[in-house]
């Protein structure tokens, strides 16, 4: 069967628990792949929204397959618990947010789920975990589990704004469980995904937990050290776009999120890697460990370095300044702010007294509903007016396009600061802007 194309492939009565972002993914998906899927949340206004065959949240393709499932009557969604009734499988999306005051994750909503849907898990059914979970966790879970219900973890590999498509074409699939017929369950599951060049690795439990959150760990130390050599391309006269050129043509590295910018956000990186850390540290391999730490510092220095360039240029008004921000995302191609650089920057040079005014191609409702002291606006021309320096803080196309001879008339000083590499310096200098961009220095 071809991904997404609905046909019959082992049809199974799927249970979705938990439709925030990978909850509304997964189940879109499974509905395409053939199966009767519901999906289950406490929050009544993402349910009708869900259950109307869109997406309370910006990802391409998404709304088409939700409504193709509402449509075809293989997709549906409620707060009642007890539709988990009579399920196969059941999928655990509940989020794993970091707990407060603390790097550790939080699993009380996801035990909270577990435990409600319990009393309604049919004999010889097998519960599947998706979210992100410290290692350990689903033996422990386990305890909640009747014996004669299985456990699996199927740990998910999404790219914000590539969900539909990773799910569907997925590079790697890992299975987990400790036994066999758990494993089982998920291939049937995942049948129609499951082409000859699908890599399929089926493990434990506990190598299950940590392929997902390994995955992340690694991704947030590239970025890290890669943001350290632009500070060094920066302090050299170096330009970090031909080192980086470099560096892709090695096959032991690869070109692949080696870019620099603004440091890495959302809602898995950051807490994932402190979760992991944390949890390395109970186990007691805090001291190597350690090594992470230093990643999320240096991080969090692209943010507090980014605001300091910024002041630095303001002139004689100082942190009073107006300041355009472009982007209040993330990362492109998506609409979640949860952990973004680009909105810790605007929001702390506000705090600091500066006038930010910020657009972002889909993320102003979002930025404007959390951060009521930064000014939204509807287009990159009216975040600039005025502005003493901009600030191109997501890497959207929008921005690379924009003309630069257009912006520099309604500028009070023409200077920007580019943390994304998404202008093409050259072309902006000519224009008669002063650019300051990431690994670059005077002279690059």
């Amino acid at each position: 069967m071809i991904p997404g194309s609905g046909g019959h492939c082992g049809r199974m009565r799927v249970a979705v628990v938990g439709t925030g972002y990978l909850g509304a993914v997964q189940a879109a998906c499974l509905a395409r792949c053939g199966h009767d899927v519901v999906g289950v949340d406490t929050d009544e206004q993402r349910v009708a929204t869900l259950g109307q065959g869109r997406a309370p949240f910006s990802e391409p393709e998404l709304d088409d397959a939700l409504a193709d499932g509402v449509r075809r009557r293989v997709l549906s969604f409620g707060t009642d618990m007890g539709a988990v009734r009579g399920s196969d499988v059941v999928l655990l999306c509940v989020g794993t947010p970091q707990r407060p005051g603390s790097r550790a994750a939080d699993l009380s909503d996801l035990e909270a789920a577990l435990r409600a849907a319990g009393p309604h898990l049919s004999p010889g059914s097998t519960v599947v975990g998706k979210s992100t979970v410290p290692v350990g966790t689903a033996r422990r879970l386990r305890q909640l589990l009747p014996s004669e219900v299985g456990l699996g973890w199927n740990p998910e590999f999404l790219r914000e704004g590539h969900a539909v498509a990773d799910t569907l074409r997925p590079d790697r699939v890992v299975l987990g469980a400790d036994d066999e017929r758990s494993l089982t369950v998920m291939e049937r599951l995942w049948a129609a995904v499951l082409t000859p060049d699908v890599p399929v690795v089926r493990t434990d439990l506990a190598t299950a937990e940590l392929a997902k959150v390994s995955a992340n760990v690694m991704l947030a130390a590239r970025i890290s050290v890669v943001n350290v050599l632009a500070q060094v391309c920066e302090a050299a006269d170096a330009d970090i776009a031909d080192l980086v050129a470099s560096l892709g043509c090695d096959p032991r590295i690869g070109p692949h999120m080696l870019a620099p910018g603004l440091g890495f956000g959302g809602g898995c990186l950051p807490k994932d890697l402190r979760a992991f850390a944390d949890r390395a540290a109970e186990l007691g391999v805090g001291g190597p460990a350690g090594l992470l730490e230093q990643v999320d510092a240096v991080n969090m220095h692209q943010r507090s370095r980014t605001v300091d360039r910024v002041l630095s240029l303001l002139g004689p008004v100082g942190a009073r300044g107006a300041i355009g921000v472009l982007g209040g995302a993330f990362k492109a191609g998506s609409d979640d702010v949860r952990d973004s650089p680009a909105l810790d920057v605007a929001t702390t040079l506000a705090g600091l007294g500066a006038t930010v005014r910020l657009y972002d191609p889909q993320a102003g409702a979002g930025v404007a509903r959390t951060r009521p002291e930064l000014t939204v606006v509807g287009d990159a021309l009216s975040a600039c007016k005025g502005a003493l320096v901009v600030l191109v803080a997501t890497e959207w196309p929008e921005f690379a396009a924009l003309d630069p001879v257009e912006l520099v008339e309604v500028v009070e000083q023409p200077v920007v600061v580019d943390v994304r590499l998404a202008l093409d310096v050259d072309r902006w200098r000519t224009a008669g802007w002063t650019v300051h961009a990431l690994g670059r220095g005077p002279g690059a």
